[in-house]
Formats: structure tokens, C-alpha cells, sequence
């Protein structure tokens, strides 16, 4: 079943530049759909206008089959707890002046009364991060740290921790291992594979790494230049009807 539809989709700026050049696909309920391309092609300011951070110039955003584009802030409210995203960068998405409980805790103190948790619950705050911290399999002594405290690999998982606290349907993945080492790269998608299953989440997982795609994703998308110039299930990776610029990637696999 379809979670997420996007439907010639388009985005400029001011120099008159299309970042997003009528783009349309599908993502289904409990699968990973990977979208890979080179820096500057699109690929976060898609990101952002389904996550309206920024308005769209024109094209339809469907989500559980509510046209979504065109909503107000106060519309917006119940489909941003169904929507969370996973940066690129954790130490800038971590509030440096807080404890790990406290930014763990927040986003289920703004939607704790339109929320009914299936797979966590929530008996005290400190059982309640606990619980948190072992999806993420981090030690239950993480909570009292400071981001400045932990690895990049650790403040990672305590950013999927966060976005995974309110059990929302869809996590957008902007680059989630761009910024780590190859050891903690392999391990944060091994996680992200297991709670996926576990929690029946969605991804749309965005990376120029189409070898990191690969490995988490069913379907794959390529971008290049703002459109959408390839789709294909993992398995028809190294088909030969694959797009020249799609080949191309694949060689520096």
C-alpha cells in the first residue's frame, strides 16, 4: 500500500534554477526507497518540501492519500508527528546544552496526548529513555551525557533514538552515515535495517553513496540535475537498461 505519493513535483529559486524538476514516485508502507545522486542534484531540497521546510512551486505531495502540499501549520501538526527525519550531521542536531534524556524526551512531550504507542511505553520518563536507548543499543548511562560526550557513531543513534520515540510511519534519512567512520557506517545501517522490521517503519533514505543505498533500500531512485533520471529495485542494480549516469556510479561502487 502506498504511504507516500509525490506527483511532478517542482521547486526553484530565485536565479530561476528547477532544484526539483517535476518529479513523481512512490513510496510503499514498510519498505526502504533509496534515492542516490551527487551533491547539489536535489536530493535535500526534496527532502525539505516533503517535509514542508520549504513550500513548492507547483506538483502534488500525497501522504496516506491526503494531498498535503497546499497545508496550513495547524494542518501540518498531526502529519509532522507521522513524518520524522535523521540528519546528516548529529552534532548539529543535538542541542549542545542538553543531556541526552532531554533531547531524547522531546518530541514525545509535544505529541504525547494525540499519541498511543504500540511498541514503547511510557511509565516514567526515566524507563521511558531506557527503553529508547535500547532499540538504539546504547547503555542506559548515555542519557545523563552531553552530546560533546559521545562519539559520532553513539550521538547517531541517539538521533534515530529521537526520531523513532513517537513511532512515526516515515523516516526521511538525509545522509545518516555521510559524516561517520566506515566501522560506524556499517553498524548505524544494520540498525536502521533492524528497526525497520521491528518497528514496520518506512524510509526514504537520501545519500550520494549508492553503495550505502544498496544495502538498506528495495527500490532505488537516481537523481541528477533536479529529475529523477532512473528508478529500479535493487536487483536490477547492475541491469543493462540501467540509465549511463546510473553506470557510471556503479563503477566507483
Amino acid at each position: 500500500m502506498t504511504l507516500l505519493a509525490v506527483q511532478q513535483l517542482m521547486k526553484s529559486y530565485g536565479t530561476g534554477k528547477l532544484a526539483v524538476n517535476n518529479l513523481s514516485f512512490e513510496l510503499n508502507r514498510g519498505e526502504c526507497l533509496g534515492l542516490v545522486g551527487e551533491s547539489g542534484c536535489g536530493k535535500s531540497t526534496l527532502a525539505r518540501c516533503l517535509l514542508k521546510v520549504e513550500e513548492v512551486d507547483s506538483g502534488s505531495i500525497f501522504f496516506k492519500g491526503e494531498a498535503i502540499e497546499r497545508y496550513t501549520e495547524r494542518q501540518l501538526h498531526p502529519y509532522r508527528r507521522q513524518m520524522q527525519i535523521v540528519f546528516q550531521n548529529p552534532s548539529a542536531a543535538l542541542n549542545p546544552k542538553l543531556k541526552i534524556k532531554d533531547s531524547l524526551i522531546d518530541p514525545y512531550s509535544q505529541f504525547q496526548k494525540e499519541i498511543e504507542l504500540a511498541h514503547f511505553s511510557y511509565t516514567s520518563k526515566k524507563a521511558f529513555i531506557k527503553q529508547l536507548l535500547e532499540a538504539v543499543e546504547l547503555p542506559e548511562d548515555i542519557a545523563n551525557r552531553y552530546p560533546h560526550e559521545l562519539s559520532g557513531g553513539q550521538k547517531q543513534r541517539v538521533t534515530i533514538a529521537r526520531a523513532i520515540s513517537i513511532e512515526p510511519e516515515l523516516i526521511v534519512l538525509d545522509e545518516p552515515t555521510a559524516s561517520l567512520d566506515v566501522i560506524s557506517q556499517g553498524a548505524v545501517l544494520d540498525l536502521l535495517t533492524e528497526l525497520r522490521q521491528t518497528l514496520n517503519l518506512s524510509y526514504l533514505f537520501i545519500s550520494h553513496d549508492l553503495a550505502a543505498v544498496n544495502k538498506l533500500s528495495q527500490r532505488i531512485m537516481v537523481m541528477k540535475e533536479g529529475k529523477l533520471i532512473d528508478q529500479f529495485s535493487r536487483d536490477q542494480l547492475f541491469s543493462e537498461k540501467r540509465h549511463p549516469y546510473t553506470k557510471e556510479l556503479i563503477s566507483i561502487f
